[in-house]
């Protein structure tokens, strides 16, 4: 299958090796991984602040750089993103745009996946050839479980994954606190959730807190590497691309 890999402005500024290990992982399943190179933002973080109509040519690139038709999936490290090409596009083309870019936009929502649910749905595959020897726990992000209802996807493929030792969050389904902006405007309620979420992460004894989502990764990890929990955030996409031969090597834990 050609795979369209959209890499959404965290994993392309601040966490590239998420989109890399993506790449990798479609890579060792026998895909064929292309990068549009002029893909930019989806515009969620507008649609979401508010500012409906200033997105349009972002969903009009989005549309433009993954609707050639040899791309048979578009595939994203993000629920969030691919959240809102598959919501918030087609609400953004029928206000705001033409009739060529809503016929665009259905045409690449309907292959828009985030990876757990290409993974399993699409690929119908849960052992992917990961190897991962470490203590890890599961963070659900809000907008894959409840915009995209992934479910336990992630769970399936982590659960497959060679010597891993897997341990259930408390309260795993409560958000994090981050949110986007909502962490910049409600910063007091979004500590009091961030903390909420370390105490529960603690209880566990993991070393590794994954999710699907850098974004929350970057809240959680920024609270845990703040009061030197010893316990590391890493992208779903990182943990399932590590094998025997290419094992996840990290580095000194905060302490």
């Amino acid at each position: 299958m050609r795979i369209g890999l959209f890499a959404t402005c965290l994993g392309d500024t601040l966490f590239p090796e998420a989109v890399k290990s993506t790449a990798v992982l479609l890579a060792r399943l026998g895909h064929d991984v292309v990068f549009p190179p002029e893909q930019t933002c989806c515009g969620q973080m507008h649609i979401n602040t508010g500012y409906q109509r200033e997105p349009v040519p972002l969903v009009r690139d989005f549309a433009d750089q993954f609707g050639d038709a040899s791309i048979e999936a578009v595939v994203m490290p993000s629920g969030s993103c691919a959240g809102s090409v598959r919501h918030q596009h087609e609400i953004i083309a029928a206000r705001y745009g033409d009739a060529a870019l809503r016929a665009s936009v259905a045409t690449v929502k309907a292959k828009t996946y985030e990876l757990s649910e290409f993974l399993v749905d699409v690929l119908d595959v849960t052992a992917v050839g990961a190897y991962f020897p470490h203590r890890v726990t599961y963070h659900p992000t809000c907008h894959s479980l409840r915009m995209l209802r992934v479910g336990d996807k992630p769970l399936k493929l982590l659960r497959a994954v060679d010597s891993i030792d897997l341990v259930e969050l408390p309260e795993a389904d409560v958000c994090c606190g981050f949110g986007g902006t909502f962490a910049v405007k409600n910063a007091e309620t979004s500590t009091a959730m961030l903390q909420d979420k370390m105490s529960n992460i603690a209880t566990t004894g993991a070393t590794v807190c994954t999710a699907g989502d850098s974004s929350c990764l970057m809240h959680i990890g920024g609270g845990l590497s703040r009061i030197k929990s010893g316990t590391r955030t890493l992208h779903l996409a990182q943990v399932l691309a590590a094998t025997r031969t290419s094992p996840y090597a990290p580095l000194e834990a905060a302490v």
